[in-house]
């Protein structure tokens, strides 16, 4: 969740691993005493958090089999959802604004079809005692990334805006390291989500400050995560998704009037998680799901248009972006 896949993603490259697993995916498989049921395939983003939950509730629920769906919900491997998704290797996957709009802009079929939070939960975490409260406070520091063109140009937008110089700024590359370890360690600050790496620290007792992004350039509230399809998919088969939408709304409307059930059925398909971890992010998350959207999942074409403007000034895609292809609301009326 808090190490995301942005523009210097290589959108091509699928592990053939990957692709045997999820072969077949057009199948149906039929219940004892009902109806066939088409299987689907979901690919996450990252590995499972509250981000996922409502497919998890749609799942464990029965709204997806009362649509007439089997959904697999798989996690992603090296080459990502989106290429997966791009190349036909699965049905719906989980990615981000950024990453669609660099698609988009590269002709790579694929289209969002709905926002899982509504409004950007991410930003520069760093622990309190390192005072570092806003982007002038980058300087001097060491950021520890994953080693994308999109993280230096957040950092250099965000402190040219404070007049501060992003070239004071030491750019280490952490991978997939943990966050805590990193800024006790190696690094002063890191880019995280609130409301997952945010809550943790949280209920591990550490203090930190937070640089939401959306508090410094209205253009940075784009939408992370996003749930997409092949847009194949989409015009070829727009019952399909239709259906699977139907239900996957369903159940993130549970999750925001359930909170701490959807939790239990996220521990229950993923025990492994942090059960405190998971059942405070969740709370936080019943919030911002739909937020101020009239309904959950619904996108903005301004809010697309002003990141991919963003995106194109800062030199992160080759030419603007036609937000009407890369994203669709329709499938989130009548449900």
């Amino acid at each position: 969740m808090k190490k995301k896949v942005l523009a210097c993603v290589v959108l091509f490259s699928l592990p053939l691993l990957l692709a045997s697993l999820l072969a077949g995916c057009d199948g149906t498989q039929k219940e004892p005493g009902s109806k066939e049921l088409k299987k689907v395939t979901v690919i996450l983003d990252w590995t499972p958090n509250t981000n996922h939950t409502g497919v998890y509730a749609a799942q464990k629920l029965g709204y997806y089999q009362e649509q007439g769906l089997a959904v697999e919900i798989l996690q992603p491997g090296e080459g990502g959802a989106t290429q997966l998704i791009a190349a036909g290797q699965g049905d719906f996957g989980f990615s981000y604004q950024e990453e669609i709009t660099i698609a988009r802009t590269k002709g790579i079929p694929v289209k969002a079809l709905a926002a899982v939070i509504q409004h950007n939960t991410s930003g520069f975490a760093s622990p309190a005692e390192k005072n570092i409260k806003n982007p002038r406070d980058f300087e001097g520091k060491k950021y520890g990334g994953w080693g994308s063109p999109a993280e230096e140009a957040m950092l250099k937008a965000l402190m040219k805006q404070e007049q501060a110089d992003f070239g004071k700024v030491e750019m280490i590359n952490i991978g997939a390291a943990d966050y805590f370890t990193s800024v006790r360690r190696d690094v002063d600050f890191a880019w995280i989500f609130m409301g997952w790496t945010g809550i943790e620290a949280e209920l591990k007792g550490l203090p930190i400050n937070f640089v939401f992004l959306k508090d410094y350039h209205d253009a940075l509230n784009f939408y992370t995560p996003v749930l997409i399809a092949n847009e194949e998919t989409i015009s070829g088969n727009p019952q399909l998704v239709q259906s699977f939408m139907r239900a996957t709304v369903k159940g993130y409307r549970y999750c925001i009037e359930n909170p701490r059930a959807a939790g239990e059925i996220l521990l229950e398909s993923v025990p492994e998680l942090n059960r405190d971890l998971v059942l405070e992010s969740q709370e936080y998350l019943a919030r911002e799901y739909q937020s101020d959207a009239p309904v959950w999942g619904e996108m903005s074409e301004i809010r697309w248009k002003k990141y991919a403007e963003w995106m194109y000034d800062q030199g992160l895609i080759d030419q603007p972006l036609e937000p009407g292809k890369a994203f669709t609301n329709e499938f989130l009326t009548g449900v």
